[in-house]
Protein backbone atom coordinates (compact mmCIF):
# COMPACT_ATOMS: atom_id res chain seq x y z
CA UNK A 1 0.00 0.00 0.00
CA UNK A 2 1.49 3.58 -0.85
CA UNK A 3 2.20 5.77 1.63
CA UNK A 4 0.45 9.00 1.45
CA UNK A 5 1.89 12.41 2.84
CA UNK A 6 -0.51 14.00 6.04
CA UNK A 7 -1.80 17.47 4.94
CA UNK A 8 -3.65 20.06 7.08
CA UNK A 9 -6.61 21.11 4.40
CA UNK A 10 -8.80 24.91 4.59
CA UNK A 11 -11.06 25.72 2.62
CA UNK A 12 -14.17 23.85 1.72
CA UNK A 13 -14.03 24.91 -1.82
CA UNK A 14 -11.78 26.99 -4.34
CA UNK A 15 -8.82 26.40 -6.79
CA UNK A 16 -6.14 24.15 -5.02
CA UNK A 17 -2.55 25.83 -3.25
CA UNK A 18 -0.41 23.30 -2.50
CA UNK A 19 2.09 24.26 -0.39
CA UNK A 20 5.52 22.81 0.55
CA UNK A 21 7.63 23.42 3.82
CA UNK A 22 11.35 23.61 3.68
CA UNK A 23 13.78 21.72 5.49
CA UNK A 24 13.32 20.63 8.99
CA UNK A 25 9.38 22.36 8.77
CA UNK A 26 6.29 21.11 8.64
CA UNK A 27 2.91 22.41 7.17
CA UNK A 28 1.62 23.80 10.16
CA UNK A 29 4.70 26.55 9.99
CA UNK A 30 2.51 27.79 7.12
CA UNK A 31 -0.89 27.87 9.11
CA UNK A 32 -1.45 31.32 9.50
CA UNK A 33 -1.21 32.32 5.89
CA UNK A 34 -3.25 29.29 4.94
CA UNK A 35 -6.30 30.13 6.73
CA UNK A 36 -5.31 33.73 4.72
CA UNK A 37 -5.23 31.62 1.69
CA UNK A 38 -8.85 29.98 2.53
CA UNK A 39 -10.28 33.09 3.03
CA UNK A 40 -9.47 34.72 -0.09
CA UNK A 41 -11.22 32.02 -1.85
CA UNK A 42 -8.34 28.78 -2.29
CA UNK A 43 -8.58 25.54 -0.89
CA UNK A 44 -5.36 25.29 0.70
CA UNK A 45 -3.37 21.62 1.40
CA UNK A 46 -0.34 22.32 4.26
CA UNK A 47 1.53 19.26 3.27
CA UNK A 48 3.97 17.51 5.76
CA UNK A 49 7.08 16.39 3.17
CA UNK A 50 8.42 13.10 3.80
CA UNK A 51 10.68 12.70 7.00
CA UNK A 52 8.97 15.81 8.43
CA UNK A 53 6.25 16.48 10.35
CA UNK A 54 3.51 13.97 10.81
CA UNK A 55 4.18 12.37 7.37
CA UNK A 56 6.08 8.81 6.47
CA UNK A 57 9.68 8.41 7.09
CA UNK A 58 11.61 6.68 4.63
CA UNK A 59 15.31 6.01 3.99
CA UNK A 60 15.28 8.02 0.24
CA UNK A 61 15.29 11.26 0.53
CA UNK A 62 15.54 13.23 -2.94
CA UNK A 63 13.40 15.02 -5.11
CA UNK A 64 12.90 11.99 -7.22
CA UNK A 65 10.63 10.35 -4.45
CA UNK A 66 9.53 13.62 -3.30
CA UNK A 67 7.75 14.44 -6.29
CA UNK A 68 6.22 11.14 -6.64
CA UNK A 69 5.05 11.78 -3.22
CA UNK A 70 3.28 14.81 -4.41
CA UNK A 71 2.12 13.08 -7.54
CA UNK A 72 0.26 10.19 -5.58
CA UNK A 73 -0.94 12.79 -3.28
CA UNK A 74 -2.58 15.23 -5.59
CA UNK A 75 -4.35 11.67 -7.41
CA UNK A 76 -5.58 10.73 -3.96
CA UNK A 77 -7.51 13.72 -3.83
CA UNK A 78 -8.61 14.40 -7.23
CA UNK A 79 -6.44 17.08 -8.08
CA UNK A 80 -6.06 17.55 -12.10
CA UNK A 81 -5.00 21.19 -11.96
CA UNK A 82 -3.42 23.85 -9.05
CA UNK A 83 -1.29 25.97 -7.62
CA UNK A 84 2.11 25.22 -5.57
CA UNK A 85 4.13 27.33 -3.03
CA UNK A 86 7.34 25.93 -1.88
CA UNK A 87 9.75 27.13 0.58
CA UNK A 88 13.35 26.41 0.49
CA UNK A 89 13.84 22.71 -0.06
CA UNK A 90 9.69 22.96 -0.92
CA UNK A 91 10.12 25.47 -3.35
CA UNK A 92 12.80 22.41 -5.06
CA UNK A 93 10.11 20.03 -5.27
CA UNK A 94 7.74 22.38 -6.69
CA UNK A 95 10.48 22.82 -9.03
CA UNK A 96 11.09 19.75 -10.17
CA UNK A 97 7.20 19.11 -9.63
CA UNK A 98 6.78 21.33 -12.32
CA UNK A 99 9.50 20.24 -14.65
CA UNK A 100 8.10 16.16 -14.07
CA UNK A 101 4.40 17.40 -14.35
CA UNK A 102 3.66 20.18 -16.24
CA UNK A 103 0.29 19.51 -17.08
CA UNK A 104 -0.99 19.72 -13.25
CA UNK A 105 1.04 22.87 -12.11
CA UNK A 106 -1.29 26.39 -13.06
CA UNK A 107 0.94 28.69 -11.34
CA UNK A 108 3.85 28.46 -8.62
CA UNK A 109 5.68 30.97 -5.97
CA UNK A 110 9.02 29.77 -5.21
CA UNK A 111 10.13 31.25 -2.02
CA UNK A 112 14.13 32.39 -1.57
CA UNK A 113 15.51 29.81 -3.03
CA UNK A 114 16.99 29.27 -6.79
CA UNK A 115 17.57 26.63 -8.73
CA UNK A 116 20.70 25.72 -9.04
CA UNK A 117 23.33 23.84 -6.31
CA UNK A 118 23.42 24.14 -2.81
CA UNK A 119 26.33 22.71 -0.83
CA UNK A 120 25.28 21.19 2.46
CA UNK A 121 25.28 23.92 5.09
CA UNK A 122 22.64 22.73 8.32
CA UNK A 123 25.40 19.90 9.61
CA UNK A 124 25.91 22.50 12.68
CA UNK A 125 22.24 22.45 13.17
CA UNK A 126 21.90 18.53 13.14
CA UNK A 127 24.98 17.97 15.20
CA UNK A 128 23.65 20.06 17.76
CA UNK A 129 20.54 18.08 17.88
CA UNK A 130 22.41 14.90 17.60
CA UNK A 131 24.04 15.99 20.72
CA UNK A 132 20.96 16.22 22.81
CA UNK A 133 19.97 12.97 24.77
CA UNK A 134 15.72 13.92 24.88
CA UNK A 135 15.21 11.07 27.87
CA UNK A 136 17.44 13.75 30.02
CA UNK A 137 14.87 16.84 29.73
CA UNK A 138 11.13 17.25 30.86
CA UNK A 139 11.13 21.07 29.50
CA UNK A 140 11.21 22.55 26.30
CA UNK A 141 13.32 25.19 28.09
CA UNK A 142 16.06 23.03 29.10
CA UNK A 143 16.32 21.85 25.79
CA UNK A 144 16.35 25.25 24.38
CA UNK A 145 19.56 26.10 26.97
CA UNK A 146 21.33 23.23 25.58
CA UNK A 147 20.72 24.28 21.65
CA UNK A 148 21.85 28.02 22.71
CA UNK A 149 25.43 26.69 23.23
CA UNK A 150 25.52 25.51 19.24
CA UNK A 151 22.53 27.60 17.48
CA UNK A 152 22.84 31.24 18.52
CA UNK A 153 19.73 32.02 16.59
CA UNK A 154 17.09 32.64 18.32
CA UNK A 155 14.94 32.37 15.58
CA UNK A 156 16.27 29.01 14.37
CA UNK A 157 16.43 27.38 17.69
CA UNK A 158 12.69 28.34 18.02
CA UNK A 159 11.95 26.65 14.38
CA UNK A 160 13.96 23.79 15.25
CA UNK A 161 12.03 23.61 18.71
CA UNK A 162 8.80 23.41 16.72
CA UNK A 163 9.50 19.60 15.67
CA UNK A 164 9.52 18.54 19.36
CA UNK A 165 6.72 16.11 20.63
CA UNK A 166 5.70 14.19 23.35
CA UNK A 167 4.94 10.88 23.45
CA UNK A 168 2.20 8.95 25.58
CA UNK A 169 4.41 8.71 28.62
CA UNK A 170 5.14 12.09 27.77
CA UNK A 171 8.73 11.83 26.76
CA UNK A 172 10.10 14.05 24.27
CA UNK A 173 10.62 12.94 20.62
CA UNK A 174 11.52 14.61 17.09
CA UNK A 175 8.86 14.55 14.55
CA UNK A 176 11.24 14.61 11.70
CA UNK A 177 13.39 11.74 10.75
CA UNK A 178 16.71 13.19 12.05
CA UNK A 179 19.43 10.45 10.48
CA UNK A 180 18.00 10.38 7.35
CA UNK A 181 17.68 14.38 6.85
CA UNK A 182 21.28 14.60 7.92
CA UNK A 183 22.43 11.71 5.26
CA UNK A 184 20.51 13.58 2.29
CA UNK A 185 22.00 17.10 2.67
CA UNK A 186 24.24 16.53 -0.27
CA UNK A 187 20.86 15.51 -2.56
CA UNK A 188 18.71 17.74 -1.53
CA UNK A 189 21.24 20.69 -2.09
CA UNK A 190 20.87 19.27 -6.03
CA UNK A 191 20.36 22.01 -8.85
CA UNK A 192 17.31 21.28 -11.36
CA UNK A 193 19.08 19.38 -14.68
CA UNK A 194 20.56 21.93 -17.00
CA UNK A 195 18.50 22.79 -20.13
CA UNK A 196 15.50 22.07 -18.63
CA UNK A 197 12.92 24.99 -19.53
CA UNK A 198 9.82 25.06 -17.64
CA UNK A 199 6.70 27.14 -18.92
CA UNK A 200 4.92 27.42 -16.04
CA UNK A 201 4.55 30.84 -14.30
CA UNK A 202 6.77 31.46 -11.58
CA UNK A 203 7.22 34.21 -9.01
CA UNK A 204 10.85 33.82 -7.22
CA UNK A 205 10.41 35.61 -4.12
CA UNK A 206 13.39 36.79 -2.41
CA UNK A 207 14.04 37.90 1.29
CA UNK A 208 16.38 41.25 0.76
CA UNK A 209 18.92 40.34 3.57
CA UNK A 210 19.05 36.54 2.33
CA UNK A 211 22.14 34.86 0.64
CA UNK A 212 20.41 32.17 -1.01
CA UNK A 213 19.44 34.12 -4.26
CA UNK A 214 21.99 35.98 -5.50
CA UNK A 215 22.10 38.67 -8.96
CA UNK A 216 24.40 36.19 -10.55
CA UNK A 217 21.30 33.60 -10.29
CA UNK A 218 18.70 35.56 -11.82
CA UNK A 219 20.24 34.45 -15.58
CA UNK A 220 19.73 30.94 -14.40
CA UNK A 221 16.30 31.62 -13.01
CA UNK A 222 15.04 33.07 -15.99
CA UNK A 223 16.25 30.86 -18.55
CA UNK A 224 14.58 27.40 -16.61
CA UNK A 225 11.50 29.61 -15.88
CA UNK A 226 11.15 31.98 -19.02
CA UNK A 227 7.99 32.91 -17.68
CA UNK A 228 8.87 34.03 -14.15
CA UNK A 229 9.45 37.03 -12.63
CA UNK A 230 11.29 37.79 -9.24
CA UNK A 231 10.55 40.08 -6.27
CA UNK A 232 12.41 41.42 -3.39
CA UNK A 233 10.51 41.29 0.22
CA UNK A 234 12.27 44.10 2.51
CA UNK A 235 13.72 43.15 5.66
CA UNK A 236 13.71 39.11 5.48
CA UNK A 237 15.50 36.93 5.10
CA UNK A 238 15.27 32.71 4.60
CA UNK A 239 12.08 32.96 6.54
CA UNK A 240 10.45 35.86 4.21
CA UNK A 241 6.83 34.69 4.72
CA UNK A 242 7.31 33.93 8.62
CA UNK A 243 8.58 37.61 8.47
CA UNK A 244 6.85 39.71 6.67
CA UNK A 245 3.80 37.83 5.91
CA UNK A 246 1.08 40.64 5.56
CA UNK A 247 3.96 42.15 2.18
CA UNK A 248 4.32 38.01 1.22
CA UNK A 249 0.52 37.50 1.45
CA UNK A 250 -0.33 40.45 -0.53
CA UNK A 251 2.61 39.87 -3.39
CA UNK A 252 1.25 36.21 -3.72
CA UNK A 253 -2.04 36.63 -3.87
CA UNK A 254 -1.46 39.78 -6.56
CA UNK A 255 0.11 37.23 -8.31
CA UNK A 256 -2.14 34.07 -8.41
CA UNK A 257 -5.52 36.03 -9.16
CA UNK A 258 -3.85 37.38 -11.92
CA UNK A 259 -5.32 36.58 -15.00
CA UNK A 260 -3.21 34.62 -18.10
Amino acid sequence: MDQLLHSKILGREGFPVLILHGLLGMGDNWLSLGKKYAENGFKVHLIDQRNHGKSFHDDEMNYEVMVEDLYRYSKKHHLDHFHIIGHSMGGKTAMHFAMTHPELVDKMIVVDIAPKFYPPHHHFIFEAIEKLDLKKYRKRQEIENVLAKDITSTPIRQFILKNLARDKNGLFYWKPNIPVLKNSLHDLGQALPPLQSIRTKTLFVKGEKSPYILPEDLPGIKAHFPHSDTIIIPNSSHWVHAQQPALFLHESLNFLNKNH
